[in-house]
């Protein structure tokens, strides 16, 4: 597993994940990811196109993240995952909690109203 964050311009914080989400991903992803998103205050849109496959503990960690957020005010979006990893997700009905984008312009718009 891969992570990246940066800071887009319009201040909403962008985290690109990259492998898998499974258990030994999310395990050796989760706490870097949980010190990068829930310890600032920023709207939060983590890129998903690198990843590959989705299990419930990776579903788990993006709405604790996204829940711990919130309750500072600040929103979590998901911006275009890969085919089977957005179906996961919908099945899952996670995108009625995180929200699914396909793209920058669409999600930062959203997160920033």
């Amino acid at each position: 597993m891969n992570i990246q964050a940066n800071s887009l311009d319009n201040g909403i914080l962008k985290v690109d994940l990259t492998g898998r989400l499974d258990l030994a991903g999310t395990m050796e992803i989760e706490n870097p990811f949980t010190f990068q998103v829930a310890t600032r205050n920023n709207h939060v849109l983590v890129d998903l196109s690198g990843i590959d496959f989705i299990a419930s503990i990776g579903m788990r960690m993006l709405v604790k993240n996204a829940k711990a957020i919130g309750h500072r005010g600040y929103k979590m979006g998901l911006l275009n995952p890969q085919p089977l990893v957005k179906e996961a997700l919908e099945t899952a009905a996670i995108d009625t909690i995180v929200p699914i984008y396909a793209d920058v312009d669409s999600a930062s718009a959203e997160l920033l109203s």
